[in-house]
């Protein structure tokens, strides 16, 4: 397939496009300046040029391919709820009447806290201010269903691998001040994702997902956070230790994404497993930490 995927040049589409390179799907990535359309020609994708903010060239994107897979995002941005619905439109517009798939990145953040229990794709949703906004673009994307579009939400847990996402932060806070700082001590759990595991299901869900289904995209048991800091503190190759950061001094430096990240998250779901086969292949984060895999 000719697949249009934006964000390909960041954390999580980078990945997704070598995943579709290797199934032998042809990838055309959106670019909003030459710097990054240069990078997705060295990685043989081949440039759109346009940006979230350019629904015209989103929705050529999406008419020209036979399947569209949106991973780009901008949470910290205040535009970021108007552009990400215009742009879901703009693109499900093209796809209307086709039958053709779109596949759209949420996240566990919109299901809020789970309170101590385990959550799945049917639990209620009580999402934090920053993704307030996202459930009814989630509706909108499902609701595409009804127009004859292959539509498919993805909801990761916290992403990692590659020496990226959130476990980064966490790395790099340990390399340069010697201290890893967690929202009110870090006693509440995530629920983790690896990114190349992540990139398999976006390619599983462009190929094969039915119409109108939701997934959760999360690997092992949820991972208390300060176990998540205690094993980046002893891989980060100098001593550091971790600060208990309160959460109305976080809310001062971070905004509302403080709250979002001192929320208590178990995720389990079976569903991608039985409807497309996918399984958590790599390491847990935790393995990954002592394993090197953020060590150099």
């Amino acid at each position: 397939m000719k697949i249009f995927l934006t964000g390909a040049t960041g954390y999580i589409g980078s990945a997704v496009a070598e995943e579709l390179q290797g199934r032998g799907h042809e990838v055309w990535g959106l670019a909003r300046n030459q710097e990054r359309a240069s990078q997705l020609e060295q990685r043989g994708v081949r440039p759109v040029r346009g940006d979230l903010a350019d629904p015209a060239a989103l929705a050529a994107g999406a008419r020209d391919a036979d399947a569209v897979i949106h991973t780009a995002m901008a949470m910290g941005d205040p535009e970021a709820p108007q552009r990400d619905r215009a742009a879901v439109e703009a693109m499900l517009e093209s796809l209307a009447g086709t039958g053709k798939p779109f596949v759209y990145t949420s996240g566990v953040w919109v299901v809020g806290p789970t309170f101590g229990r385990v959550a799945g794709e049917l639990s209620p949703l009580l999402p934090p201010q920053i993704v307030a906004w996202r459930p009814a673009v989630e509706r909108l994307v499902l609701d595409g269903a009804g127009r004859g579009v292959r539509s498919v939400v993805l909801r990761p847990g916290m992403v990692f691998g590659r020496r990226g996402g959130f476990v980064a932060g966490l790395m790099q806070q340990a390399r340069q001040h010697g201290v890893v700082k967690l929202v009110r001590g870090g006693e509440n759990h995530m629920t983790f994702v690896h990114v190349d595991d992540l990139a398999n299901l976006y390619a599983l869900a462009a190929e094969q997902a039915p119409a109108g289904e939701l997934f959760l995209a999360v690997d092992k048991p949820a991972v208390q956070v300060k176990q998540v800091a205690e094993a980046v503190c002893e891989a980060c190759g100098r001593e550091a230790r971790i600060e208990d950061w309160p959460l109305e001094q976080a809310e001062a430096v971070l905004g509302p994404m403080a709250a979002a990240l001192a929320m208590d998250q178990r995720f389990a779901s079976t569903k991608a497993a039985r409807l497309l086969h996918w399984f958590a292949e790599r390491p847990s984060v935790l393995d990954e930490i002592r394993q090197a895999g953020y060590s150099a």
